[in-house]
């Protein structure tokens, strides 16, 4: 699961939008680039971990039949305890941050949800606390489940956000184009690129920078567009 996961994010959009008042609705904008931080935030959390020896994994080609990658130690950001006390960190930020308590519910939601749509896809290397038992139900070994699903959740999603918003600037339809392009890009990168043979930091940064990019995209994007 990798650009599933920011379904969420543009359906929690939507729905902060849904709840503006009609003085705010200029200021959703902001909102769709904070939910794609949150939907990635525990493996922005999870590949700086690893770099600094936190958190581990490596390459074991074979280990499922998509993903090569043995995530076999992250306790602190894919476990549901550990997704949890992230989320209530986010949402705490957002709620310090904008006083908006329905946008910090959404915040905390988007964060969890990553637990949830790693545990239909991953081989069972997803906890509750940190420890056993293993879970997951291994979608990664059925590709022709595991990739139209996250292609459909993630466009319907998309699909779901501009019609609940307007554009407002001249590049709005660039904007949304370049953001699904990026992430039909990126994931199909993520299934067909090459595979490496062990894992270097270069891993984990390329990961990181990915999300950043999104990230600022989503931003992008939803500054062309109102409620």
């Amino acid at each position: 699961m990798f650009i599933g996961h920011f379904a969420p994010a543009f359906v929690a959009t939507a729905l902060i939008a849904k709840k503006q008042t009609n003085s705010d609705l200029a200021r959703n904008s902001a909102w769709l680039g904070v939910m794609f931080v949150a939907a990635q935030l525990v493996d922005f959390g999870f590949f700086a971990f690893v770099l600094t020896d936190i958190e581990h994994m490596r390459i074991t080609p074979g280990i499922s039949a998509m993903v090569p990658f043995d995530l076999y130690d992250m306790p602190y950001t894919h476990s549901l305890l550990g997704s949890l006390v992230w989320g209530m960190g986010f949402a705490g930020l957002i709620l310090a941050l904008s006083k908006n308590r329905y946008a910090a519910l959404m915040g905390f939601l988007v964060v969890v949800s990553h637990w949830f749509l790693d545990v239909l896809v991953h081989i069972p290397d997803m906890t509750v606390t940190g420890g056993e038992p293993k879970l997951g139900f291994g979608l990664w070994n059925h590709p022709w489940i595991e990739m139209p699903l996250e292609l459909g959740i993630l466009l319907a999603s998309f699909l779901y956000y501009t019609r609940c918003s307007v554009p407002i600037g001249k590049r709005a339809g660039l904007s949304a184009g370049i953001l699904l392009a990026l992430l039909l890009l990126v994931q199909v990168f993520n299934w067909f690129g090459p595979v490496p043979e062990t894992f270097t930091p270069d891993l984990a940064w390329s990961a990181l920078a990915a999300f950043a990019i999104l990230s600022v995209a989503a931003h992008w994007t939803a500054r062309q567009r109102m409620a």
